[in-house]
């Protein structure tokens, strides 16, 4: 194996290399730069930075292009070995060759952008010691805009179910918390409770679900649209909360892993407690990275509430 420093007469070479790491790893938005485009910013780096090429007995097989410091931070722009060269220690031998460039031009650390689909290369800049400190993230313009024109707040709707057929009783509980408007309905397996304060006050809502399942040592469940866009079921069991979902959990925004896989259901659970079937609703309480991953918040709540049969 050879590696070399790159000069203006690998154009072709370099092409090649950078075709192929295009056509591995394509750009997930747009046609990504052209040649001609990223020609220009590795004769900067031929010129000013590092630029190394690996060789093996069949000829190029590698790539590394590294920019000189701007400060004291060096910037890798390209690492692209081909398939018959990998599992062979040249992206480390590549490495080390813009490791020396970059120090021996003063600097004193080393960045890099890397695709978050892109996994094999996560797992290797992980391992050599490199951190996430920030994100380049990016969406259809199209769809920026459609959210950005829908300027009217969506309302919010919720609404509260006793598992019980005892009326009378989950009645006179409910006249114990003095809302203004209840409105009381009821099928064969469940009582169901909506009230207008409870729409707007997420933790009121989750107070008197709790409350009316302590009370009446009943199943109850707290289901919501929050602000439009989300879906919250919380369900109690003789006063204490054993689920939660929230169909986006960083839609009021970042949460440790820990905390989002919290707010996923638990169909064992569920399935349990409202009879509903478990396979559904795995397949119908799921979670996503964003509203628009996942079927109108009315629809998911209307979905959700009757594979556990509480709609009467």
């Amino acid at each position: 194996m050879n590696i070399r420093r790159a000069t203006e007469a690998d154009e072709q070479t370099l092409r090649e290399l950078w075709e192929d790491f295009e056509r591995e790893v394509p750009e997930p938005y747009g046609e990504g730069e052209p040649w001609e485009d990223e020609w220009k910013d590795t004769l900067d780096d031929i010129r000013g930075g590092g630029v190394f090429i690996a060789e093996d007995g069949d000829g190029p097989v590698a790539v590394a292009r590294i920019e000189a410091p701007n400060r004291k931070d060096a910037h890798v722009q390209l690492v692209h070995v081909r398939e018959r060269g990998r599992r062979q220690g040249i992206t480390k031998a590549l490495l080390r060759e813009c490791v020396a460039d970059a120090k021996a031009r003063g600097a004193d650390h080393v960045s890099l952008q890397v695709l978050a689909t892109n996994e094999t290369a996560l797992a290797v800049w992980t391992r050599l010691g490199f951190r996430e400190y920030a994100k380049f993230m990016a969406t259809p313009l199209d769809a920026l805009e459609a959210r950005l024109a829908d300027a009217q707040p969506k309302e919010a709707r919720a609404s509260t179910h006793v598992q019980s057929d005892d009326e009378a009783s989950v009645q006179r509980a409910i006249a114990q918390f003095r809302l203004p408007a209840p409105e009381v309905t009821a099928n064969d397996s469940w009582i169901r409770v909506a009230d207008p304060v409870l729409d707007t006050d997420r933790e009121a809502h989750g107070r008197f679900a709790k409350e009316l399942s302590d009370r009446l040592g009943a199943v109850t469940v707290a289901i919501a649209v929050e602000e439009g866009s989300v879906v919250r079921f919380r369900l109690y069991e003789r006063g204490a909360m054993v689920d939660e979902y929230l169909s986006v959990p960083t839609y009021y925004g970042p949460l440790p892993e820990g905390d989002k896989l919290a707010l996923e259901a638990n169909p064992t659970l569920v399935a349990r407690l409202t009879g509903a079937d478990r396979e559904q609703v795995r397949a119908i309480a799921r979670t996503a990275a964003s509203p628009a991953d996942l079927p109108p918040a009315d629809e998911l709540y209307a979905q959700i509430a009757q594979l556990m049969g509480l709609e009467p």
